[in-house]
């Protein structure tokens, strides 16, 4: 038993982190980069016109894949923070400190994106639909876990705080998730499902589905990095540390 939740308890490592997160970084990056630039130009470029919207449509390949990750985001953030109050791994507060700007910026995208596509579709830049609140609220809580982040001087006490409102906040991805169908709303219902056969034909989800791939793999890196950056600062005193900055300084005086 012991053997087996190893990898668990490793996660809990700095050091480890550090290394195994260099390894995926660029990785990720250059996953990133390909997805999103086959998926954007195929999606804006190539896949056919909606016969009910026109080329306006084009706005999903961005939408969708922000308001994806946005939620997603928050969900991640809801998992570090119980992990952090029940298992103390303070890497779990380094990853919800990172992660909550990125999934504040990739709602607020999904929000005005949202916004450029109802103007034309609704004849209106915003209504106060179910899914549109709620998108907002939970911009509302990214607010909230940054700002409270960064008021508490205390770290454990900060941590404890944004750990709690995380683990409340995420009551509100199901309401989300299913608003289009608790309430009538304007907001159409998903684009394409795991379980259910896609609407659209091939040429127009196979993009959006590289696209969305393509921004889950940017949110990789990008808050590998930042995490990266955090465990330095934290970890300063750390002789590991020291040992890894010895080491990159070696490598540029080889350069």
């Amino acid at each position: 038993m012991k053997t087996r939740w190893t990898w668990f308890h490793k996660l809990g490592s700095p050091k480890w982190f550090y290394a195994i997160s260099g390894r995926l970084l660029p990785v990720l990056s250059v996953a990133a980069g390909l997805l999103l630039l086959v998926g954007m130009v195929w999606g804006l470029a190539f896949a056919p016109q909606d016969y009910q919207q026109g080329n306006s449509f084009r706005i999903i390949y961005i939408h969708v894949p922000a308001a994806m990750l946005a939620q997603s985001c928050y969900v991640m953030l809801a998992v570090a923070g119980v992990v952090g109050l029940v298992w103390k791994m303070k890497l779990a507060d380094v990853a919800l400190q990172c992660a909550a700007p990125i999934g504040a910026w990739m709602t607020a995208l999904a929000l005005v994106t949202g916004a450029v596509w109802g103007k034309p579709t609704w004849g209106s830049w915003w209504v106060w639909d179910a899914r549109l609140t709620s998108m907002l609220i939970l911009l509302f809580l990214y607010f909230g876990i940054i700002a409270l982040g960064q008021a508490i001087s205390n770290r454990d006490s900060s941590a404890k705080a944004c750990a709690v409102l995380a683990i409340v906040g995420v009551v509100n991805i199901p309401i989300i998730k299913y608003s289009v169908e608790w309430w009538n709303t304007l907001h159409q219902g998903a684009t394409f499902t795991l379980t259910e056969k896609p609407a659209m034909p091939a040429e127009m989800w196979l993009p959006l589905l590289l696209t969305a791939l393509g921004f889950y793999c940017f949110f990789g890196a990008v808050l590998l990095a930042r995490m990266r950056l955090e465990v330095l600062r934290r970890e300063a005193r750390a002789s590991w540390v020291k040992d890894e900055v010895l080491k990159n300084l070696g490598r540029e005086a080889l350069r």
